[in-house]
Formats: structure tokens, C-alpha cells, sequence
């Protein structure tokens, strides 16, 4: 048998509609795998708690949260046992600040303001570490032990610079990897403090980068259609 056989029908194990009034654009799990956290153009976040032994929810209510005034466009919780993994940061238009939220407590900790447009993607590793990718053209880093902004790393090292559509920090903590609406994408080098290299992969706006987990390739995924895998080993 040809090993291109129809794709089988994915088994949906979880449903539930009218979770939000709006559009989801961005969904999360916590570390531990026991919420779910959602975020809307309803400027609404909302965490489901989840048990992953039935693939259910466990009847508690969900938590809601309406600090933003505008759409989420991305959400993440913070990894590592310094945060209890119920931390949950999240962002997009309105404002502009990046919220985070102890879901274990059900309260909000941080309003982290800088960014001057619509932040369209977060990041986070090594327990603190949050990269903010905007519409400002920049990519700030934010480090919760201090909660402030501790670098800002423009776009416009090639002409004008540009929206900063998705972010990826590798899995050492040493690369940044960001996909920007011009089609182009942008290694940095976070200990080292520069920019390696800016390519363009794609016709159109790139909207997911993610490394392997060796970091031995980036995945990128576009407006254009096209997912590629770039090898990082080579020059």
C-alpha cells in the first residue's frame, strides 16, 4: 500500500462551544497539564482546569480574567518550579502591556508596559525569561524577577524594519528566533548581545517560528502557504 494513504480523521476527545463570545486566537497548556487557558478577540482570558486522566473538565469554575481591552492575540504559562507553574502571561492589542496572572490565587501580579503597538507573540524559558514580539518592530525580553523590561532589540538593522510576528528563544537560552511580516526572519544571539543573521525564507508574512529541540533547525510556518525547516548547522 502507498504510503500516501488518506489522512485518518483526527478523534476529538474534549469539545466545548461558546467558550468565548468571539474568536479564540490563542490557546495554552500549564506545565503541568491540569489548565487550559484561552484567550479571545472577546477580551477575555479564560482558564479551563483540566484533568488530563479523563480529558475533561473537572467541574470547577473557569477562571476569567478581563484585564486586557483588546483582542488577545497570544498567552503562554511560565515554565519552572519557581512559578508553581500556574503563571500565566498574556497579550495583544488595546494597551499594549503584557499581563501577568497567578492562576493558582485566581489574581493578577504585573502589568509590564513598553511596547508602543500590538504585541503579536510571547515566548518564555529558564523559569523568568518573556520575549514580546510587537507591531512596533521591536522584541523586548522581560525578566519577572525584577518585573521590567531588560532589553529591547529592534528589527531595523535591514532597511525600515518590521512587524514581529512570531517569537522562539532556543532550548539553551542563547538564540532568538523571530518571524516578521516582511517575510524575513531574524537570529540574535541573547548572551552576545547582536544580531546574526536576517534571511528571507518565505513570499509572505511569517506568523510560527520554533526551533528543534537540539536547535539544529528552525521551523518556520507563513502566509505563503509553505512551511520550511532551515538547518542552523551549516553557514
Amino acid at each position: 500500500s502507498s504510503a500516501y494513504n488518506a489522512p485518518k480523521q483526527p478523534v476529538v476527545r474534549f469539545k466545548r462551544n461558546k467558550h468565548h463570545k468571539g474568536s479564540i486566537y490563542c490557546v495554552a497548556w500549564s506545565p503541568c497539564g491540569q489548565l487550559l487557558a484561552t484567550g479571545s478577540n472577546d477580551k477575555y482570558v479564560k482558564v479551563l482546569p483540566f484533568n488530563a486522566e479523563t480529558c475533561n473538565a473537572t467541574g470547577r469554575p473557569d477562571l476569567e480574567f478581563s484585564m486586557h481591552d483588546g483582542t488577545i492575540r497570544d498567552l503562554a504559562f511560565m515554565e519552572g518550579p519557581e512559578s508553581g507553574g500556574a503563571i500565566l502571561i498574556s497579550a495583544g492589542a488595546g494597551d499594549c502591556n503584557i499581563y501577568t496572572t497567578d492562576c493558582q490565587r485566581g489574581q493578577g501580579l504585573h502589568a509590564l508596559s513598553g511596547h508602543t503597538g500590538h504585541i503579536l507573540a510571547l515566548y518564555t524559558w529558564s523559569g523568568w525569561m518573556i520575549a514580546s514580539g510587537s507591531q512596533d518592530k521591536t522584541v523586548r525580553f522581560w525578566d519577572l524577577r525584577v518585573p521590567s523590561c531588560v532589553r529591547v532589540v529592534g528589527t531595523t538593522f535591514h532597511g525600515t524594519g518590521s512587524a514581529v510576528a512570531s517569537v522562539a528563544v532556543d532550548p539553551s537560552g542563547r538564540l532568538l528566533a523571530t518571524g516578521q511580516e516582511d517575510s524575513s526572519c531574524m537570529l540574535y544571539d541573547i548572551r552576545g548581545g547582536r544580531m546574526v543573521q536576517s534571511y528571507h525564507p518565505h513570499s509572505s508574512d511569517v506568523r510560527s517560528v520554533r526551533f528543534s529541540p537540539g536547535a539544529h533547525y528552525l521551523l518556520t510556518g507563513s502566509y505563503d502557504m509553505k512551511i520550511k525547516v532551515t538547518d542552523l548547522q551549516g553557514n
